[in-house]
């Protein structure tokens, strides 16, 4: 599973995710910038990928300034791929045009769900029950094998 995220909280739900998923043998891998998750899906099978939309380009300092599209960028990416993986996109807290936005466009690059950030633990469920519905969804309730 590729996680991006884009550091905007303390005790992000990127890091809890994989302590709650590895016992169930679901590898997590996640990338901190698009060109990080680029290098990923270009080296390890995505069976899900978790979308932040703020997600830098790089991390390299002058990078902001192309952080606007690498969310989207990132979607892009992934919906050129093969074998799409089925895609959460995690959308901005902005106003509500960019959201109409953001959502519309996540759902045209094929997104499964396109959530708000999750900040706390009823989030992190509602994350959780997401997965769950991808995997009865696009696995048959079964985490694919590695291949």
């Amino acid at each position: 599973m590729l996680l991006s995220y884009a550091g905007w909280e303390t005790d992000p739900w990127v890091d809890r995710l994989p302590r709650l998923l590895e016992p169930m043998g679901i590898n997590s891998v996640r990338a901190t910038s698009a060109r990080n998750a680029s290098e990923v899906i270009k080296a390890t099978p995505i069976h899900v990928a978790v979308v932040d939309l703020a997600l830098p380009f790089d991390n390299e300092p002058g990078a902001a300034a192309r952080e606007a599209e690498a969310g989207a960028r990132l979607l892009e990416l992934l919906s050129k791929l093969a074998t799409r993986p089925p895609t959460l996109v995690i959308k901005r807290s902005r106003t509500a045009r960019d959201d109409h936005q953001e959502l519309s466009a996540a759902l045209r690059a094929g997104a499964f769900a396109v959530l708000d950030r999750p900040r706390g633990d009823s989030d992190l469920e509602l994350l959780l029950e997401v997965l769950r519905r991808v995997l009865q969804r696009h696995y048959r309730g079964a985490w694919p094998t590695q291949s």
